[in-house]
Protein backbone atom coordinates (compact mmCIF):
# COMPACT_ATOMS: atom_id res chain seq x y z
CA UNK A 1 0.00 0.00 0.00
CA UNK A 2 1.82 3.05 -1.08
CA UNK A 3 0.53 5.26 2.12
CA UNK A 4 2.92 2.97 4.04
CA UNK A 5 5.62 3.77 1.76
CA UNK A 6 6.00 7.56 2.49
CA UNK A 7 8.91 9.30 4.54
CA UNK A 8 6.42 9.47 7.72
CA UNK A 9 8.59 11.74 10.11
CA UNK A 10 8.93 14.39 7.03
CA UNK A 11 5.47 14.04 5.83
CA UNK A 12 3.27 16.70 8.03
CA UNK A 13 6.37 18.83 8.00
CA UNK A 14 6.58 19.52 4.82
CA UNK A 15 2.46 19.99 4.17
CA UNK A 16 2.79 22.74 6.80
CA UNK A 17 5.68 24.44 5.25
CA UNK A 18 4.87 24.13 1.69
CA UNK A 19 2.02 27.00 2.01
CA UNK A 20 1.47 29.86 3.72
CA UNK A 21 -1.79 29.28 5.53
CA UNK A 22 -4.20 31.82 6.87
CA UNK A 23 -6.47 29.52 8.45
CA UNK A 24 -9.42 31.37 9.35
CA UNK A 25 -10.01 31.72 5.68
CA UNK A 26 -8.91 27.95 4.95
CA UNK A 27 -11.76 26.06 3.72
CA UNK A 28 -13.41 23.32 6.15
CA UNK A 29 -13.17 21.08 2.39
CA UNK A 30 -9.56 21.72 2.22
CA UNK A 31 -9.08 20.57 5.89
CA UNK A 32 -10.71 17.39 5.87
CA UNK A 33 -8.98 16.83 2.40
CA UNK A 34 -5.69 16.80 4.09
CA UNK A 35 -6.57 15.18 7.34
CA UNK A 36 -7.63 12.18 5.04
CA UNK A 37 -4.79 12.08 2.66
CA UNK A 38 -2.38 12.52 6.13
CA UNK A 39 -3.78 10.79 9.28
CA UNK A 40 -3.46 7.25 8.27
CA UNK A 41 0.60 8.12 7.72
CA UNK A 42 0.72 10.16 11.51
CA UNK A 43 -1.00 7.53 12.97
CA UNK A 44 1.90 5.68 12.41
CA UNK A 45 4.56 7.69 13.12
CA UNK A 46 4.93 6.54 16.85
CA UNK A 47 7.30 3.31 17.10
CA UNK A 48 5.32 0.88 18.77
CA UNK A 49 6.73 -0.46 21.78
CA UNK A 50 8.01 -4.26 21.94
CA UNK A 51 5.03 -5.39 24.36
CA UNK A 52 2.25 -3.93 22.03
CA UNK A 53 0.27 -6.31 19.95
CA UNK A 54 0.53 -4.17 16.94
CA UNK A 55 -0.72 -4.32 13.43
CA UNK A 56 0.66 -6.96 11.13
CA UNK A 57 -0.42 -5.99 7.67
CA UNK A 58 -2.91 -4.30 5.83
CA UNK A 59 -5.25 -6.32 3.27
CA UNK A 60 -7.13 -4.23 0.44
CA UNK A 61 -10.45 -5.09 0.14
CA UNK A 62 -12.06 -4.95 -3.35
CA UNK A 63 -15.87 -5.63 -3.91
CA UNK A 64 -14.89 -7.13 -7.35
CA UNK A 65 -13.56 -10.42 -5.68
CA UNK A 66 -15.24 -10.00 -2.37
CA UNK A 67 -18.47 -8.80 -2.17
CA UNK A 68 -19.63 -10.02 0.66
CA UNK A 69 -17.58 -11.72 3.50
CA UNK A 70 -17.86 -13.34 7.10
CA UNK A 71 -18.82 -16.97 7.59
CA UNK A 72 -22.00 -16.20 9.58
CA UNK A 73 -24.02 -14.55 7.18
CA UNK A 74 -21.81 -15.80 3.69
CA UNK A 75 -20.17 -18.57 1.78
CA UNK A 76 -16.51 -16.83 2.15
CA UNK A 77 -14.18 -14.03 3.97
CA UNK A 78 -11.07 -12.77 4.21
CA UNK A 79 -8.06 -14.63 2.96
CA UNK A 80 -6.31 -14.57 6.36
CA UNK A 81 -3.70 -16.52 7.93
CA UNK A 82 -3.58 -18.78 10.43
CA UNK A 83 -4.23 -16.69 13.45
CA UNK A 84 -4.95 -13.81 12.01
CA UNK A 85 -8.04 -11.47 12.71
CA UNK A 86 -9.62 -8.33 11.66
CA UNK A 87 -10.94 -6.39 14.70
CA UNK A 88 -14.17 -4.31 13.87
CA UNK A 89 -16.81 -2.33 16.18
CA UNK A 90 -20.05 -1.20 15.29
CA UNK A 91 -22.72 1.53 16.53
CA UNK A 92 -20.59 4.29 17.34
CA UNK A 93 -19.39 6.89 18.15
CA UNK A 94 -20.53 7.63 21.38
CA UNK A 95 -18.54 10.11 24.07
CA UNK A 96 -19.17 7.47 26.60
CA UNK A 97 -17.39 4.59 25.68
CA UNK A 98 -15.82 5.19 21.86
CA UNK A 99 -12.64 7.08 23.19
CA UNK A 100 -12.01 4.25 25.55
CA UNK A 101 -12.12 1.99 22.79
CA UNK A 102 -9.63 4.45 21.04
CA UNK A 103 -7.40 4.33 23.82
CA UNK A 104 -7.17 0.95 24.35
CA UNK A 105 -6.22 0.48 20.14
CA UNK A 106 -3.80 3.01 20.56
CA UNK A 107 -1.58 1.59 23.71
CA UNK A 108 -1.17 -1.63 21.91
CA UNK A 109 -0.60 0.43 18.40
CA UNK A 110 -3.94 -2.05 16.74
CA UNK A 111 -5.84 -0.22 14.17
CA UNK A 112 -9.55 -1.60 13.89
CA UNK A 113 -12.33 -0.89 11.42
CA UNK A 114 -15.57 1.12 13.05
CA UNK A 115 -18.90 1.17 11.08
CA UNK A 116 -20.56 3.92 11.91
CA UNK A 117 -24.24 5.26 12.88
CA UNK A 118 -24.71 8.26 10.75
CA UNK A 119 -27.07 9.92 13.82
CA UNK A 120 -23.83 9.39 16.12
CA UNK A 121 -21.23 10.57 13.40
CA UNK A 122 -22.92 14.01 12.64
CA UNK A 123 -23.80 14.39 16.96
CA UNK A 124 -20.14 13.59 17.42
CA UNK A 125 -18.58 14.99 14.69
CA UNK A 126 -14.71 15.10 16.35
CA UNK A 127 -14.82 11.97 17.66
CA UNK A 128 -16.03 10.38 14.16
CA UNK A 129 -12.97 12.12 12.94
CA UNK A 130 -10.63 11.40 15.46
CA UNK A 131 -11.25 7.39 14.63
CA UNK A 132 -9.99 8.90 11.18
CA UNK A 133 -7.09 10.68 12.63
CA UNK A 134 -6.19 7.71 14.68
CA UNK A 135 -5.39 5.52 11.25
CA UNK A 136 -8.73 3.38 11.47
CA UNK A 137 -11.07 2.42 8.90
CA UNK A 138 -14.28 3.87 8.95
CA UNK A 139 -17.15 1.98 7.87
CA UNK A 140 -21.11 2.77 7.47
CA UNK A 141 -23.71 0.90 9.07
CA UNK A 142 -27.17 3.05 8.51
CA UNK A 143 -27.61 6.02 9.85
CA UNK A 144 -30.65 5.26 12.47
CA UNK A 145 -29.92 1.02 12.53
CA UNK A 146 -33.35 -0.22 11.48
CA UNK A 147 -34.20 -3.69 10.63
CA UNK A 148 -33.76 -2.98 6.35
CA UNK A 149 -35.26 -6.60 5.63
CA UNK A 150 -38.08 -5.05 7.57
CA UNK A 151 -38.61 -1.94 4.66
CA UNK A 152 -39.32 -1.62 1.31
CA UNK A 153 -36.65 -1.80 -0.88
CA UNK A 154 -36.75 2.14 -1.83
CA UNK A 155 -36.97 2.47 1.96
CA UNK A 156 -33.94 0.38 2.44
CA UNK A 157 -31.52 1.87 0.07
CA UNK A 158 -32.74 5.67 1.26
CA UNK A 159 -31.38 4.73 4.69
CA UNK A 160 -28.45 3.18 3.55
CA UNK A 161 -27.90 6.20 1.27
CA UNK A 162 -28.51 8.94 3.92
CA UNK A 163 -25.93 6.90 6.34
CA UNK A 164 -23.43 7.20 3.88
CA UNK A 165 -24.03 10.89 3.41
CA UNK A 166 -23.84 12.03 6.57
CA UNK A 167 -20.74 9.71 7.71
CA UNK A 168 -18.98 11.15 4.86
CA UNK A 169 -20.43 14.91 5.69
CA UNK A 170 -19.22 14.54 9.92
CA UNK A 171 -15.74 13.29 8.54
CA UNK A 172 -14.76 14.66 5.37
CA UNK A 173 -17.12 17.71 5.01
CA UNK A 174 -18.67 16.11 1.79
CA UNK A 175 -22.06 14.72 1.88
CA UNK A 176 -22.39 11.95 -1.03
CA UNK A 177 -24.49 8.77 -1.67
CA UNK A 178 -20.98 7.05 -3.15
CA UNK A 179 -18.85 6.76 0.30
CA UNK A 180 -15.34 7.20 0.39
CA UNK A 181 -15.17 3.96 1.66
CA UNK A 182 -17.14 1.41 0.62
CA UNK A 183 -17.10 -0.88 3.27
CA UNK A 184 -20.96 -1.31 4.41
CA UNK A 185 -22.52 -3.67 7.55
CA UNK A 186 -26.31 -4.55 8.26
CA UNK A 187 -27.86 -3.76 11.59
CA UNK A 188 -28.60 -6.81 12.82
CA UNK A 189 -27.16 -8.69 9.62
CA UNK A 190 -30.85 -8.60 8.17
CA UNK A 191 -30.07 -8.21 4.47
CA UNK A 192 -32.04 -8.77 1.60
CA UNK A 193 -31.06 -10.20 -1.88
CA UNK A 194 -32.19 -7.21 -3.89
CA UNK A 195 -30.38 -4.89 -1.44
CA UNK A 196 -26.92 -7.08 -1.37
CA UNK A 197 -26.94 -7.21 -5.54
CA UNK A 198 -27.73 -3.44 -5.23
CA UNK A 199 -24.69 -2.77 -3.06
CA UNK A 200 -22.29 -4.97 -5.05
CA UNK A 201 -23.45 -3.36 -8.43
CA UNK A 202 -21.91 0.18 -6.39
CA UNK A 203 -18.72 -2.34 -5.86
CA UNK A 204 -19.69 -1.86 -2.19
CA UNK A 205 -18.50 -4.83 0.15
CA UNK A 206 -20.67 -5.66 2.81
CA UNK A 207 -18.91 -7.27 6.18
CA UNK A 208 -20.68 -9.77 7.99
CA UNK A 209 -18.28 -11.44 10.70
CA UNK A 210 -16.92 -14.78 11.64
CA UNK A 211 -17.00 -14.43 15.51
CA UNK A 212 -18.98 -11.91 17.79
CA UNK A 213 -18.76 -11.67 22.09
CA UNK A 214 -22.23 -11.63 21.88
CA UNK A 215 -22.32 -8.12 23.41
CA UNK A 216 -25.58 -6.83 23.11
CA UNK A 217 -26.16 -9.38 26.00
CA UNK A 218 -25.14 -7.63 29.63
CA UNK A 219 -22.44 -9.68 31.00
CA UNK A 220 -19.24 -9.06 33.35
CA UNK A 221 -16.20 -7.61 30.97
CA UNK A 222 -14.57 -11.19 32.82
CA UNK A 223 -17.23 -13.43 31.46
CA UNK A 224 -17.28 -11.63 28.10
CA UNK A 225 -13.47 -11.99 27.53
CA UNK A 226 -13.95 -15.53 28.41
CA UNK A 227 -16.51 -16.16 25.77
CA UNK A 228 -14.99 -14.14 23.27
CA UNK A 229 -11.56 -16.28 23.46
CA UNK A 230 -12.63 -19.34 23.35
CA UNK A 231 -14.98 -18.59 20.23
CA UNK A 232 -11.66 -17.26 18.43
CA UNK A 233 -9.78 -20.47 19.15
CA UNK A 234 -12.67 -22.30 17.82
CA UNK A 235 -12.83 -20.57 14.19
CA UNK A 236 -8.78 -19.82 14.27
CA UNK A 237 -9.08 -16.83 12.16
CA UNK A 238 -11.59 -13.97 10.84
CA UNK A 239 -13.82 -11.17 10.97
CA UNK A 240 -14.78 -10.39 15.19
CA UNK A 241 -17.52 -8.28 15.82
CA UNK A 242 -17.62 -6.27 18.88
CA UNK A 243 -19.14 -2.93 19.89
CA UNK A 244 -17.69 0.25 20.51
CA UNK A 245 -21.14 1.32 22.60
CA UNK A 246 -21.13 -1.21 24.79
CA UNK A 247 -19.44 -0.22 28.64
CA UNK A 248 -18.40 -3.79 29.53
CA UNK A 249 -16.57 -4.36 26.10
CA UNK A 250 -14.14 -1.20 26.39
CA UNK A 251 -13.62 -2.57 30.07
CA UNK A 252 -12.79 -5.77 28.04
CA UNK A 253 -10.38 -4.29 25.78
CA UNK A 254 -7.15 -3.77 27.33
CA UNK A 255 -7.07 -7.52 28.74
CA UNK A 256 -8.33 -8.67 25.51
CA UNK A 257 -5.63 -7.51 23.41
CA UNK A 258 -3.14 -8.33 25.85
CA UNK A 259 -4.17 -11.68 25.28
CA UNK A 260 -4.56 -11.63 21.91
CA UNK A 261 -0.53 -10.95 22.39
CA UNK A 262 -0.34 -13.69 24.22
CA UNK A 263 -1.84 -16.27 22.42
CA UNK A 264 0.48 -15.53 19.43
CA UNK A 265 -3.13 -13.93 17.28
CA UNK A 266 -1.88 -10.92 14.78
CA UNK A 267 -4.06 -8.02 13.39
CA UNK A 268 -4.74 -7.47 10.31
CA UNK A 269 -6.09 -4.10 9.02
CA UNK A 270 -8.26 -3.66 6.17
CA UNK A 271 -8.71 -0.87 3.73
CA UNK A 272 -10.61 -0.14 0.27
CA UNK A 273 -8.82 -1.52 -2.48
CA UNK A 274 -7.45 1.28 -4.90
CA UNK A 275 -8.88 4.09 -2.56
CA UNK A 276 -11.93 6.18 -3.68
Amino acid sequence: MSAVKHDRSGLLPMVCRGAKVTWGAMSYRLITLVLAVIAPIAATAQPCPPHALGTSRILEVDAATFPRIGRKQFPQTLPLQHKELVLTFDDGPIPATTPKALDALKAECVRATFFLLGRNSITHRQLARRILAEGHTVGHHTYSHPNLSKRPFAKALEEINHGFEVDDDAIYGQRRTEPRTPFFRFPGFASTPPLLDALARRRVVVFGADVWASDWNDMTPAAELKLILQRIQAIDHGIVLLHDTRAQTVRMLPEFLRELKKRGYRIVHVVPAGGR
